[in-house]
């Protein structure tokens, strides 16, 4: 699946794994080394996060139900918890960088690709 950000026409992942379970959701990258350009993983339902046992740091994006980008919160490091974000249908979770290289801001609209059926998230 692929995520676009469809305000600046530009993609933020080519490889994203969605985590919808509790299970999945819990483990999200824990024992991955690092993660590599193009990956993304895809939480839902989320209004916060933690980034307790992993060895890299992430770049996160909360959004709405509609895919509108309501937090960035670039260069999170290992061993924190995120703020909580009421209004948050899902987060994003990305390699470090990965905002400033896209220039995803606050207000911007995604878009999930490669589904059953092509999407807002």
């Amino acid at each position: 699946m692929v995520l676009w950000n469809l305000t600046k026409q530009v993609v933020l992942a080519r490889q994203v794994r969605l985590a919808c379970t509790f299970k999945e959701r819990f483990k999200g990258w824990m024992g991955k080394q690092k993660l590599e350009d193009g990956e993304a993983l895809l939480i839902y339902p989320c209004k916060g996060i933690h980034t307790w046992f992993l060895r890299f740091p992430l770049d996160i994006l909360f959004l709405s139900k509609e895919g509108e980008v309501l937090l960035t919160l670039k260069d999170f490091s290992p061993f924190r918890f995120s703020p909580w974000v009421p209004s948050s249908w899902a987060v994003v979770e990305l390699p470090a960088g990965r905002i400033q290289a896209t220039n995803t801001s606050v207000g911007d609209k995604l878009v999930l690709y490669g589904r059953e059926k092509d999407h807002d998230l």
